[in-house]
């Protein structure tokens, strides 16, 4: 029996609303489970005992390794040194590029030229004109990666500073658990 164009796709939609049903109910019922296997848990610290940016929460000996712990809205941030200049950034692991507000790259710096602002990108903030850029280092406690790709956003559109894939994916380790992530050199 063959069914009308009307008839297979309201036999299609019912199937994907099934499908997203069921998956509702897996995750409610084995929702925590997934999310460790999957290294995606989150332990919101305990009032009170939020670090102050640039502080980590414990450090293992003999390694380059640094815990940076979520602050209260679940974000990691920490002081970073671009360049030899300290700056407070955001680990971002949505951004490609390590993303400096136009104020740290001047504190850093960076002066690019209006021209040296070519590129477009989406930013929270709507779109953004940005200049590309090589940072010599970024550190972070005892971890200095050299040459990280990164760009500058024009002044007003970008507020934080974002420590981006550029940077994380030349760690031998970045690894999220229970409100904690481990950067690793």
């Amino acid at each position: 029996m063959a069914l009308s164009s009307g008839s297979r796709n309201l036999v299609q939609m019912m199937a994907g609303w099934c499908l997203a049903i069921g998956l509702g109910a897996v995750m409610i019922m084995h929702g925590d489970d997934v999310r460790a296997m999957l290294g995606l848990t989150f332990t919101p610290p305990e009032a009170g005992s939020e670090m102050p940016r640039g502080q980590v929460a414990q450090k293992p000996k003999g390694d380059r390794t640094v815990v940076l712990k979520a602050g209260r809205n679940g974000h990691f941030e920490t002081a970073v040194t671009i360049n030899g200049r300290r700056i407070d950034a955001m680990v971002d692991t949505g951004a490609t590029l390590v993303a400096l507000t136009y104020e740290d790259a001047e504190a850093s710096g960076i002066f690019p030229r209006e021209s040296d602002f070519r590129y477009k990108v989406n930013t929270a903030n709507g779109i953004a004109r940005v200049a590309a850029v090589t940072l010599d280092q970024v550190t972070i406690e005892d971890i200095t990666i050299r040459n990280v790709s990164g760009f500058v956003a024009e002044r007003g559109k970008l507020n934080t500073t974002l420590l981006g894939m550029s940077f994380l994916s030349k760690l031998s380790r970045a690894e999220m658990s229970r409100g904690t992530l481990t950067l690793q050199e």
